[in-house]
Parts: structure tokens; sequence; C-alpha cells
């Protein structure tokens, strides 16, 4: 999408939020602060999300206001001023005019006014949309300019009376993919694929984990993604038991599998894959058959990823099959019905097998409405991730088992007729894998 495309878009996205909001609102969302790494060096800057969905603005220091059918604008940017020593040293800002025309703010002024200009919107608005607890040092302005606009509705008939979380309508609108995020998205996955190809034909008994890391790393930045979008997982042996496994130093060694849960963020969008596959080799014949009950457990949740049918659904087909897998390699006993119902697999499967994706890997969007499973829609994203998990020191498995981690993930559109999985270009069917691992 060229650059008048991408600009009607947060044209767009700022309409619809301000229609949502309506007349006699104001919102107020700040930019995400910057944060030390260690002495004075900063982590790389990453803008909130939120704030990134309407503006498309990465600077720091920087607080969007949204009014609408506000006389001074419905939408004003408050942004560092340009400052030609500072610009040397951290790069160039928008500035206040850069605002404007580049990305379309109705008025902008430099940061250090908004406490003088704020008051002109509060007094005008009934209600205040404003993430509290997101930055605590805002908070404290905010709050005290709200009650003193307060103080006076009294008076002048005109005031704030309530605080509203943007998030409840923001995080709705950031659930349903347009076009322009499909785009980013499917071009993050692509991506994605790649670097796990990568790691599939690398990996050999005698690396280190952090070396197959380091290609995952190469492949995301080499094709133009910022870099990860989580800390990557790659967790050889008994290590891929641990859920959120990220020191990444073991060796590997032969006989092993290996699970790499890695994704790449591209222009602020997220791809999440996992895949597990044997270490220079093919599956033994254990490996192939806890594999193929993920697997099956996988395409089983995918293909209940369908319009209308519940958030949960996904979930509750997949974990049948990993229920009677289990079973059949004598971790749990009972019927079907039972282990779930008591829930002895969670020993073996410990989390939900989907989770919303978009700008943030783990995204925004309310699984359940008025307490029941959400229906899925078109132009909602998840991931469908089902695994097994057996560490060394379960005494309740066979000691065959012990020390296994199995998870399979891919990212699935929901269509208007289906789903579109977007991470299909990553092998996961046992030839394909083993063409890699082994050719």
């Amino acid at each position: 999408m060229g650059l008048n495309g991408k600009a009607e878009t947060y044209r767009a996205r700022r309409s619809r939020f301000l229609e949502a909001i309506g007349e006699g609102a104001t919102a107020i969302l700040p930019s995400a602060p910057v944060a030390l790494r260690s002495g004075d060096v900063e982590f790389i800057y990453r803008q909130d999300s939120d704030f990134y969905y309407l503006t498309g603005f990465e600077e720091p220091e920087s607080i969007a206001l949204f009014s609408p059918g506000h006389p001074d604008g419905q939408f004003v940017m408050f942004v560092r001023p340009r400052d030609k020593e500072r610009e040397t040293w951290t790069g160039k800002r928008a500035g206040i005019e850069g605002a404007m025309v580049e990305y379309g703010a109705d008025k902008a002024y430099v940061i250090d006014e908004f406490e003088k200009i704020l008051p002109r919107y509060l007094e005008k608005s009934e209600r205040i949309h404003y993430p509290l607890a997101r930055n605590e040092h805002l908070d404290e302005r905010v709050l005290k300019l709200i009650h003193s606009s307060s103080a006076m509705r009294p008076r002048i008939g005109s005031g704030p009376y309530a605080i509203v979380d943007p998030r409840e309508v923001l995080h709705e609108a950031r659930l349903r993919k347009d076009p322009f995020e499909l785009e980013l998205m499917r071009r993050a996955a692509a991506i994605s694929a790649e670097a796990h190809k990568a790691a599939m034909n690398k990996a050999r008994p005698g690396m280190k984990e952090w070396q197959i890391e380091a290609e995952v790393d190469y492949a995301f930045r080499s094709r133009g993604a910022t870099g990860p979008s989580y800390p990557s997982i790659v967790a050889s042996g008994p290590n891929a038991a641990i859920l959120h496994h990220i020191e990444n130093r073991r060796e590997m060694r032969a006989g092993e599998m290996l699970l790499i849960d890695a994704g790449c963020e591209y222009e602020f969008y997220a791809s999440d894959i996992t895949r597990t596959f044997p270490i220079g080799a093919k599956f033994s014949e254990l490996q192939r058959h806890l594999y193929s009950i993920v697997l099956e457990a996988q395409l089983k949740g995918i293909e209940r990823a369908l319009p209308d049918a519940r958030f949960d659904d996904v979930h509750d087909a997949a974990l049948r099959v990993l229920v009677d897998g289990m079973r059949d390699l004598g971790l749990v006993t009972g019927s079907t019905d039972e282990i779930i119902e008591k829930g002895s697999y969670r020993r073996f499967y410990k989390h939900r097998t989907s989770h919303w994706l978009g700008m943030d890997v783990h995204d925004v969007g309310l699984y359940k409405i008025r307490g029941e499973s959400r229906k899925l829609e078109p132009g909602m994203v998840l991931t469908v991730e089902p695994g097994l998990y057996i560490d060394e020191a379960c005494d309740e498995a066979p000691a065959r088992l012990r020390g296994v981690g199995i998870r399979i993930e891919d990212d699935v559109l929901i269509t208007e007729t289906g789903h579109e999985i977007i991470t299909a270009a990553t092998p996961k069917q046992i030839a394909d894998v083993e063409a890699l691992t082994a050719g």
C-alpha cells in the first residue's frame, strides 16, 4: 500500500474512533515512555500500540488528543519541538509542522504546552477517555486538570463528570483487522516462515541453542523486519517442556527434537509461529507418534476456526484429540469427558490453544462477552497452538516419554467463508519437515 493509502487508513481509523466516543467527549492518549536498560542506555524505543494505531507516529514524549466537533480541532498532537542540536544525537523530529503535514493533525503544539491547552477541551467535555495506570507521571497531571475543570461544572454548566477507558473502544476496533493490517501481517508471516525453514535446515547436534536463535534473528532483520515480536524460544530436548524457555544456551544433542517459538514484527505487526522438529535427522518412531498427536490436535482446532464458531470451540476441538492421545500413551486414565472435567490433562498441557494476534503478540480484544465465549468474526486473527509437555522429573509418565516438549502453532485469519492460515508456508507435515532437517 502506498503512502496515500497508508495516510487514508489512519484517517479512517481516527474518524471511526471519534464517532465511537461521540460528541461531548475528549480522549487523551499518551505515547509509550522511554525505558532505561541500564545506566544511561535506553531500550530500543517501541511506540505504544494504541497510540500508533490511531496516529502512525513513532516518536516518544508525545500525546494525541481527540475531541469530536471541537472548534479548535478534532485531532490534536503534542510533540517534541524541532531541535537541531538534539536531532544530531538522536535523529530527526517531526515537530509541530510535521505533526500536521505528515501525520494529519488539525492542530499541533509542543509537548510543554499540554497543560496550557488541555483545559480548553476539558471545559467542553462531559466524558474524558484516558487510560489510567499506563503513565503515572502523566496520570497525576491529567487528573489534576480534570479535577479543576470538574470543580467549575456547577458554575459554568459544562465540564467533565466521568473518566472512561478508551481501550474499551480501541481494542474492539483493533481486534478486527483492516486490509492494510492484513497486508503487514502476511508479510510478517512470510518472513517468519523463512526463518523457521532456515532453522530446520541448519540445526545440527553439537550446536548451541543461541546459534539457531542467531539464524532466526538474521532471517528476520535481513528481510526487513524490526526483529522478534517477542523473545524467541529455542528449546532443545528437555528444555522444550519449559513453556517460556528463553535462555537459549544449551548444546543440542543427537536424537533430540528442537522446539522453536519465534515470530518477527514487521511495521508494528506481529507473527507467532512454533515448530518442533528432529535435530539434523528424521523423527524417531516415538517422536513421530508424539508429533502426530499434536499435529492432529492442531488440525482439528484449525477446522473449528470459522465465522460464528465460538472462540472456545477451537480449544475444545484440539483438547479432545490431545486427551485421547495422552490416554493412549498411559499419561491419563478415564473417559475423555472425565479427564477434561477433572483437569488431569493439565499436567501435560498447561495452556489454552489460542490467543488474539495483531500489533501485540498477545493482542487485545475480549475473549468473552457477558460471560460467554465470543463468536469469531471475519477479520479476527488468532493463533492455534496445542502442545504436549512431559518434563524430565515427571514420575507420572513412562520413562521413555520424559523430557519431551512438542508445540505446533499457526496464525489463522477468520474470513467470510472460513479461514486462511497465513503462516501456511512454514512446514509442519512430517515429510516436509524431514526434507529440511535431514535433507
